[in-house]
């Protein structure tokens, strides 16, 4: 196994970005991209959804393989919320972005960005928000979770409270509810009781059920996340970005 490839197989848990469905294909004649000494710097902007060292941690491999690939550096930029992820994306204060699909909507309306590739989780084109609590929880079934406290991401993540209101609770019905930031914090929370129960994504909750967490509900399958960069990105650029990303 290559050196680059083998850190990035380490990292599994962060990278279950086997990445799939090239959205355009390079024409043959297209201009090469730049890269090489004296390059221009690219900027990989994400919501930061675990705490930023851990972000940084994981996703250092990435951005490793990545300025390998592209001959250029690429450095990590994290934002706090997703509004800020989409707007650093629109204004082009960030190359290139992962982003929710809602928050790459946004980013493409604003200011013209561009999506490159989509996200698969265990082989699948798409991704589950889970209902969590802790695994000696008496909590058995989401209408137990009425009257309980309740821990959310980001306020802008409006699916997150569309899959607890589909799965038979308002909001109205909890005793309480937080919005915390980070799916670390959510984990966090419940894990050590702060929190009834909380959502995360899929990887996030595979992870912590080793570590005590319980899946109570997974919501049907929802659009994958999408890496997408903005405007301002050459076309050569964005075709050598995306064969480095097919070829994780």
């Amino acid at each position: 196994m290559e050196p680059g490839k083998k850190r990035l197989a380490l990292h599994a848990p962060l990278l279950r970005f086997l990445l799939g469905l090239a959205i355009l294909v390079a024409p043959s004649a297209a201009p090469r991209a730049e890269s090489g000494k004296g390059a221009r710097e690219l900027t990989f902007g994400s919501v930061a959804m675990d705490i930023p060292a851990e972000m940084h941690r994981r996703l250092r491999p990435l951005m490793d393989y990545l300025s390998a690939e592209l001959k250029r550096p690429v450095q990590l930029k994290l934002s706090a919320d997703l509004s800020k992820a989409a707007d650093e994306l629109a204004s082009g204060n960030v190359d290139i972005a992962y982003l929710t699909p809602v928050a790459y909507i946004k980013a493409q309306r604003a200011g013209g960005a561009r999506l490159v590739a989509k996200t698969v989780t265990r082989g699948d084109k798409s991704f589950q928000l889970m209902l969590v609590v802790r695994r000696d929880s008496p909590i058995k079934s989401v209408r137990d979770l009425a009257g309980k406290s309740f821990a959310f991401g980001d306020p802008a993540a409006i699916l997150q409270r569309a899959v607890l209101v589909n799965a038979g609770v308002k909001l109205e019905q909890l005793g309480s509810y937080k919005f915390i930031g980070h799916y670390d914090n959510i984990a966090r929370g419940v894990a050590n009781g702060d929190f009834d129960a909380g959502i995360l994504k899929d990887t996030t909750a595979y992870e912590w059920e080793r570590k005590g967490l319980r899946v109570l509900h997974a919501s049907p399958p929802l659009p994958p996340y999408n890496i997408a960069v903005s405007k301002r990105v050459d076309e050569p650029t964005r075709n050598a970005l995306r064969q480095a990303l097919l070829r994780l």
